[in-house]
Order: C-alpha cells, then sequence, then structure tokens
C-alpha cells in the first residue's frame, strides 16, 4: 500500500534553509534562526541549559505556569534566580523590571514569557526589552503563544533568544518549533562548560555543524511531515498578511471579553485589564460555587467542537480558557463557545442573556 505521505522524496538542506528564512522574516530579524525538531519545550529547555551556568544570575518572570517551570531549569543548570512573581490576572510592568535590576544588579540573564495562553495574560515586551538592554542582560523569551497572534520582534526588542512554536496562533504543527539567537547569546553558550553538546538538546550542535557550514548538511533526518506542515503554515500566514492574522486574533480577543460580560451568569474576564489580556486566549473567572471543569464538561457536552478549556491544576477550579487561536480566531468559534457556555450556565440555575452576547461579540468585532 502507498500513501502521498509517505511516498514524498526526501527534504533536503535547501528546502529546510528555505523554511528557515521564512520563519526569519516571519520574525523581522537578521539573527540566526534555528528550526528544531521537537515541540518548543525542546528549543525552550536547549537555550536555557545553553545559556546559563553557575556563574549566571537569572531575572525569571513568572506570570504563569511555564515562568515557573523557566526558574526550574535555571536553579538545575545552576543558575541563582531571582523570580519576579506577579498575580496571574496581570502583566508584569517594565519598572518592576527596572527595579528587580537596582535591587540585584547583578543580573545577566532575562526569561520572560511574552503570553500565557494558559493564564490568558501578556507582558509589555517592547517596553521591558529598553530596560533589558540598557542595563546589559541576556533577554530570553518565550513567544510560542504570541506569534501570529501580536507582533514578535526580537531584533527591535533586544531580544536574545526567542522561541516560538507554531501549533497556536499560527495554526500550524506542534512537532517542530524554532529559535532566534543574537550574536551575544551564541557567545555567551560558547563560554558555557556546560551548555549541552552532542545531545538533543544542543543548540551549539546546530551553531557548529549547521549555521557555519553554511546550511548544507543537516544533523539528523529531519521531520519531514511537520517541516512540510510548517512550510504550508508559514504560506498560508504571508496570503493573508501577518498583520491581517493579528487583527483576526485581537478582534477573538476583543469580542470573546466583551461577550462574556453580556453573557451574565457571574462570568468575569480573569485578566483584570483588556491591556493586559493575550490575543491568543481569553480566560473567565466562574462565579462563586461554580467549579469550572465542570462548567467545561457541560458546554462541550452543548457543543464539542467548542475550543473551551479548563484552567490547569489548581485553576481548574475558577478559570475557563476560551482558545480561540488559528483556525478558532472567527466570529463562529467565539460566538458558539459563548452560546455553548450560555447553556451551561443555565444548567447551572444562572441568568444568562446569550443575544446580548452575540450582540456584544458583533460590536467589538473588528
Amino acid at each position: 500500500m502507498t500513501h502521498p505521505f509517505l511516498d514524498l522524496a526526501p527534504l533536503g538542506a535547501d528546502r529546510f534553509a528555505a523554511i528557515e528564512d521564512r520563519v526569519a522574516r516571519l520574525l523581522s530579524t537578521e539573527q540566526d534562526v534555528v528550526i528544531m525538531q521537537g515541540e518548543a519545550l525542546l528549543p525552550l529547555e536547549g537555550a536555557i541549559r545553553a545559556a546559563a551556568g553557575a556563574g549566571t544570575t537569572a531575572l525569571n518572570v513568572v506570570t504563569g505556569p511555564y515562568g515557573q517551570t523557566f526558574g526550574d531549569w535555571l536553579r538545575d543548570c545552576g543558575a541563582t534566580v531571582i523570580d519576579l512573581a506577579v498575580p496571574f490576572h496581570t502583566a508584569v510592568t517594565a519598572e518592576e523590571i527596572r527595579q528587580a535590576f537596582a535591587e540585584h544588579p547583578e543580573i545577566d540573564f532575562v526569561s520572560l514569557v511574552h503570553a500565557e495562553a494558559a493564564t490568558g495574560n501578556t507582558n509589555p515586551v517592547a517596553e521591558i526589552g529598553e530596560v533589558v538592554r540598557a542595563h546589559g542582560a541576556l533577554f530570553y523569551l518565550d513567544a510560542v503563544a504570541s506569534i501570529g497572534a501580536e507582533p514578535v520582534l526580537p531584533d527591535a526588542w533586544g531580544v536574545d533568544l526567542c522561541v516560538i512554536g507554531a501549533q497556536k496562533a499560527m495554526g500550524g504543527p506542534a512537532g517542530v518549533s524554532a529559535v532566534s539567537v543574537s550574536e551575544r547569546a551564541w557567545a555567551r553558550m560558547a563560554a558555557n562548560p556546560k551548555a549541552p553538546r552532542r545531545s538533543y538538546l544542543s543548540l551549539l550542535d546546530w551553531k557548529d555543524r549547521w549555521v557555519d557550514g553554511g546550511r548544507k548538511a543537516l544533523l539528523h533526518a529531519p521531520a519531514q511531515l511537520e517541516m512540510l506542515a510548517l512550510e504550508a503554515c508559514v504560506e498560508r500566514i504571508e496570503a493573508a498578511g501577518l498583520d491581517a492574522v493579528m487583527a483576526r486574533h485581537a478582534s477573538a480577543a476583543a469580542a470573546t471579553r466583551a461577550g462574556a460580560v453580556a453573557l451574565g451568569g457571574g462570568l468575569e474576564p480573569y485578566v483584570y485589564e483588556a491591556r493586559d489580556a493575550a490575543p491568543v486566549a481569553t480566560t473567565l473567572r466562574t462565579p462563586s460555587g461554580v467549579v469550572a471543569s465542570e462548567l467545561v464538561r457541560r458546554a462541550l457536552e452543548a457543543d464539542p467542537a467548542v475550543p473551551l478549556a479548563a484552567g490547569g491544576g489548581p485553576l481548574a477550579k475558577e478559570m475557563i480558557r476560551v482558545n480561540h487561536y488559528g483556525a478558532d480566531a472567527t466570529p463562529g468559534a467565539v460566538r458558539a463557545s459563548l452560546a455553548a457556555l450560555g447553556v451551561a450556565l443555565s444548567e447551572q440555575g444562572l441568568s444568562v442573556d446569550v443575544e446580548a452576547a452575540l450582540r456584544a461579540l458583533e460590536e467589538a468585532w473588528r
């Protein structure tokens, strides 16, 4: 038996490099971009283990669960870690970063998540980047959830290590990911005796054998189907225009937030201020006495196709996520989500106004 996915010609180095170039254009970066053959946790962990070590003092910003994970990795590398934790319903500010530098001038590494899809907040990276650059620290950014939903500009923002994944707002595959690397970051890795080498985690292997080799020979057999899916995903964004894709996500977020407020039933935006809310996903707080995971279960029974999920861990009791990213950043997906939540809240004996929610959606969509 043959299958078109199984009978493709092997993906060569030239095609792989061309896909990297297109990802670099998506980021408007002149830095080296390396596409790694795994989900975004691969470059996220690889970049920290390559750039941080026993001599590192890291400011680790925690605005959600991924920030907590980065702190664990940094400590495991032997770094001294200063956690700057802010409530998950808000965002960190550039002034808070500046104050951390004033209190700990020895900080030479900053780790930050741009948008936390898990908590629905987004951080002002452009403003933070100015502060980090003025201090001279290496800047590591997780832009996995934000790319495609809002601007991600590593060069303009002074980001030294910027990790992206295609599975959220880009609407692409989860099996490959990418990281842009500045010259400063490469130098920091090269000077780190504990940086992974001869390892799947190793960025320096990609530097030595791929980037410095003129991108002529791949380190290992590429994840061919995922690479082709990434190429198709970038082509689709290029055809629509990145600005249009980001505008669609911004409209989905604004419409979801407005519709949830108008729906009633005690639902409230989990992120207090709209300016701090991520365009990739909207999080909602359930009314007292209503368990979020149970509400989501009932909503999915009403419409199994809606992009709803309960928060992770302890947040499953109080948080609902409307994952309006990629193919679900549409009026139809938001409309269906609000309607399904209306059904679930009504079953709990709460008063809702689905028609008002849908009107608010239409008014908020741009």
